[in-house]
């Protein structure tokens, strides 16, 4: 399975300590250069910029090959590469949370996912004890989503529980 990830899901995750979902659900993921140097940068929360400095052998680094789609210039460099290398490998999966980069992946037909259908899938296979803790966690490391999303992911939780 090729899976792509961008910036977001990766941030989100370190900053949660669950990077190790990511191996467990997909065993490798790849981002592009241009997401490695966004989680190092020292704006990036020191905890981030610590696992980007030493990331795991699951994690994968590679460029996009140029010349990127100018159809992408509106996105953020991360979202820009994701989508080119999420199209040059044909991804299985492209993890990524902007919305404006989900859009144009979707227009491109990439299968995109992101972090809290990432987090779910997880719980859903018990490799995530407290599902709503860690949506609260989530919340509290300037993850942006609508309540109502929120609350419709942990309704979808609480269905899949209750067939088990």
């Amino acid at each position: 399975m090729i899976v792509i990830a961008d910036t977001t899901p990766i941030n989100h995750l370190v900053l949660l300590g669950k990077t190790e979902i990511l191996r467990q659900r997909y065993g490798r993921v790849i981002i592009p250069g241009a997401v490695i140097d966004k989680l190092s940068t020292p704006s990036a929360p020191h905890d981030v910029s610590r696992w980007a400095a030493n990331p795991p052998l699951w994690l994968e680094i590679r460029q996009a090959v140029p010349p990127i789609d100018s159809a992408l210039a509106a996105l953020g460099e991360g979202e820009r590469q994701a989508i080119a290398l999420a199209e040059q490998l044909s991804a299985d999966v492209l993890l990524m949370d902007d919305l404006g980069g989900r859009r144009e992946a979707q227009r491109r037909r990439l299968k995109v996912t992101g972090t809290l259908t990432v987090l779910f899938l997880a719980a859903e296979r018990g490799f995530l004890d407290d599902f709503a803790g860690t949506l609260q966690k989530l919340q509290r490391t300037g993850f942006r989503a609508s309540p109502q999303l929120i609350r419709l992911f942990l309704d979808r939780y609480s269905k899949s529980r209750e067939k088990m």
